[in-house]
């Protein structure tokens, strides 16, 4: 029972380390979204781009299935992700592409 208890406390520092790291690569790509928002706003451009979300979602389909990944899974994990940058990005246009610090 104490092996299992190792293995599983090794495993779930694991799970730890790339939460952690997803979190991070997340902030970093919103932080990408965010100059995105600027740009589009600045120019008169609309917060969604259907045609790259459709690229998108059938890139990391792919991407999914390679990874040994459930593709339907990996789907809606980028449409909430999409649909929480057209949020920031309508905000931003709201705002004339100025955003608030922090």
């Amino acid at each position: 029972m104490a092996d299992a208890r190792a293995v599983l406390a090794g495993y779930r520092a694991s799970i730890d380390n790339i939460d952690a790291a997803l979190i991070h690569m997340l902030a970093e790509r919103f932080r990408c979204t965010k100059a995105v928002g600027v740009l589009k706003a600045e120019h008169g451009l609309p917060p969604a781009d259907p045609a790259r979300e459709q690229q998108q979602i059938a890139r990391l389909r792919q991407l999914a299935k390679d990874a040994h990944l459930d593709p339907d899974f990996a789907e809606k994990f980028l449409n909430f992700v999409v649909r929480e940058v057209i949020r920031h990005h309508e905000q931003i246009a709201a705002n004339n592409g100025v955003t608030k610090a922090g």
